[in-house]
């Protein structure tokens, strides 16, 4: 798994379109590390037990209206304290006013200020939700992305198995690309995984004998996708005579990643085998399991009550 250590607080500044009001001389290498925002109200009052120095600082109306009865040097001291504790950056919302006790104290500790246009509310939602994304656990998975019938497929198996040949297929019959060869995976919340590509080979196929394709161009805009939650994991492997395979479907297989349970199938690969159309189903199939409706047990259920009643038993 991939160790996330932090964000950079510049990209969070362009993201947001942040107005840089006191620039810190670390600026360039400052990263925030932490999910969470925190409004000071206590520290407005001088209580700083518990208070986390990595969390971004955020002001809004009534933090600001409170330190408007406040004297200036209440304010300084308010100021030059909550900087000396080596915060990421103060933000203040609703395009208010900066005191210039802030300025100073800013200048004294060597600390950013930002300023947002946005309700105070609104933009702290939105930023703990970027910042969730960027520090959410990562890892990057070989394999192939799409979207079938609005379910987040992964195809896996041994390289030369037929992946990328599948995706194209079924891309052909109008589903959507998300990720080919290499598949980042995101944690976005303790049951769900958001797969994604990387930047470099976003929208390109690879398949041997004809080489690389870029899907987008020859598909159009509408054969792709830039994310997709992963629902079911389709794992490719070749025919083993041998090898007992799941006829009814009564066996739930799940694969663990990063912590988050993902069912998963396994679909032999033989001449013949329309691996598009099995792919299909196999996602209609768990988008059908995901609302209640499991055709193995019913089909179980059934038999059960036909050969009671042909034994006398009777239906339980």
């Amino acid at each position: 798994m991939e160790e996330n250590k932090g964000v950079p607080l510049s990209s969070i500044i362009k993201e947001f379109k942040l107005e840089v009001l006191s620039q810190s001389s670390q600026f360039d290498k400052t990263k925030i590390q932490v999910t969470s925002i925190n409004r000071p109200g206590l520290q407005l009052m001088g209580y700083y037990d518990y208070f986390d120095e990595k969390r971004v600082q955020l002001l809004g109306k009534a933090e600001y209206s409170y330190m408007r009865t406040m004297t200036a040097d209440q304010r300084f001291t308010f100021f030059d304290s909550l900087f000396s504790r080596g915060i990421p950056a103060l933000i203040i919302a609703r395009d208010l006013e900066i005191f210039p006790e802030c300025y100073r104290a800013a200048e004294r500790q060597d600390c950013t200020v930002l300023r947002t246009n946005q309700v105070t509310g609104e933009f702290m939602s939105d930023l703990t939700a970027a910042l969730r994304s960027h520090l959410a656990p990562r890892i990057t998975r070989h394999g192939v992305l799409m979207e079938v019938y609005g379910e987040g497929v992964l195809l896996m198996g041994e390289s030369g198995v037929g992946k990328s040949e599948t995706a194209i297929d079924l891309i052909k019959h109008g589903h959507r690309l998300i990720a080919d060869d290499a598949v980042d995976i995101t944690k976005m919340s303790p049951d769900t995984l958001v797969g994604s590509s990387p930047e470099l080979i976003r929208y390109y196929v690879e398949m041997r004998g004809i080489g690389v394709i870029d899907v987008r161009h020859m598909f159009g805009i509408s054969a792709v996708k830039e994310s997709q939650t992963i629902d079911l994991i389709v794992n490719l492997e070749l025919w083993r005579d041998n090898c007992a395979y799941d006829r009814l479907g009564l066996d739930t297989v799940q694969t663990d990643i990063l912590g988050v349970k993902v069912p998963e199938a396994t679909i032999p690969v033989k001449p013949g085998r329309n691996l598009a159309s099995i792919v299909e189903v196999a996602a209609m199939n768990n988008r059908n399991r995901k609302m209640g409706h499991n055709a193995a047990l019913e089909l179980t259920r059934r038999m059960y009550q036909h050969f009671a009643r042909k034994m006398g038993v009777g239906d339980e």
